[in-house]
């Protein structure tokens, strides 16, 4: 199906998804402190993926290295990421809406939009709610929009397990006093550049010259954040299987790597890692990321085209440790590598999308 406008566009967010599924499987840990990260030991370098409710009182976030997480909430318990299981249970989620007869829109393990033919979105959103709990025992916060944007947001005032719709005609009353970082799309930094401008709150950006933004971030998104500010968006919910850009491996290294040798060792590793995922998807390269943190937590983030579209290993190899010799700063200590490949989408390729990638992986 191609993409639609829909009268309604639902936002459906699994609470606290990755703790509630792991809670399933283990039913003494229902109203405790837990966070999921890494191999699941605090000891270890890692992140949080997600902490449940109680854990999060005591101030665990997303993102939070296990360690500190360890000092906010000594009492929880630490669990190892299982992605393999997560996406099979998202998927029996997912599975679930769309057997009320939607449009399903997956975002991501734990959220996705529902295209709302209806007259009454509250129903349809109960009826979601219902049928996920269903069939998975999980709950999901349901955000009713007139477009993705609305409905995205409106999720955040449903949590937990509710339903809040958000549309033009309430947008300002409920977002106008809030601070831009708010916003689904305003991070820190952008919010600190708007706050530079003097624009602080969510009706200051609406009422913002479009002249200053695009001065600020350039045409498009200048723009962009000026119709952001005012709840503007597409209603469209589009249904086409989600096709990856690329693959990532990133390994945080429990000892730090010391010396040069070291480091283009490890950047081998991950790109041979990141191989054998494209390999899968039968699609070249087109460009490379690498990712190099340095300690204690400096991290540089670096691209580079390849010269011509590949399906060969070797050049990938070439550019990653080109990249490499470029931004490696010797003498300093790395902590953790990232490599990224992107391929070519299915409508964009050629005969080459077609030839799997060969050598060493």
């Amino acid at each position: 199906m191609m993409a639609r406008a829909f009268p309604w566009v639902l936002h459906v967010d699994l609470d606290q998804f990755i703790a509630a599924v792991e809670v399933l499987r283990h039913p003494e840990l229902a109203g405790r402190e837990v966070v999921v990260g890494g191999r699941g030991d605090p000891t270890e370098r890692a992140v949080v993926s997600t902490a449940s409710y109680p854990a999060r009182e005591r101030g665990v976030r997303s993102g939070m290295p296990l360690r500190i997480a360890a000092r906010k909430a000594p009492d929880a318990v630490f669990l190892p990421v299982d992605g393999p299981h997560y996406l099979e249970v998202s998927a029996e989620v997912f599975d679930a809406v769309r057997s009320l007869g939607v449009v399903v829109e997956v975002l991501g393990w734990d959220e996705g939009f529902v295209g709302g033919d209806t007259d009454d979105p509250e129903a349809l959103a109960r009826a979601v709610q219902a049928a996920v709990l269903e069939r998975t025992r999980l709950h999901c916060s349901v955000g009713v929009g007139d477009n993705r944007v609305r409905a995205k947001i409106a999720t955040d005032f449903g949590k937990p397990q509710g339903v809040y719709r958000l549309t033009a005609e309430n947008w300002s009353e409920v977002m106008g006093h809030l601070a831009t970082v708010e916003l689904w799309g305003v991070g820190s930094r952008v919010s600190a550049r708007l706050a530079a401008l003097g624009i602080h709150t969510v009706t200051q950006l609406a009422a913002a010259d479009e002249a200053v933004l695009v001065g600020e971030f350039g045409p498009r998104m200048g723009a962009w954040y000026g119709s952001l500010g005012r709840g503007e968006g597409s209603a469209e919910v589009d249904d086409t299987p989600w096709v990856a850009r690329g693959h990532s491996r990133e390994t945080t290294y429990q000892t730090n790597l010391a010396t040069p040798d070291e480091v283009r060792e490890a950047v081998r590793v991950l790109t041979d890692q990141v191989l054998e995922d494209v390999r899968r998807e039968d699609r070249p390269v087109v460009r490379i990321g690498l990712k190099i943190r340095y300690a204690p937590f400096f991290t540089v983030n670096r691209s580079r085209k390849l010269p011509t579209v590949t399906a060969e290993a070797g050049p990938v190899h070439e550019v990653v440790q080109a990249l490499l010799a470029d931004h490696l700063e010797e003498g300093r200590e790395v902590r953790l590598l990232g490599v990224r490949a992107e391929m070519t989408m299915p409508d964009e390729g050629d005969d080459v999308s077609r030839t799997p990638v060969r050598g060493r992986v």
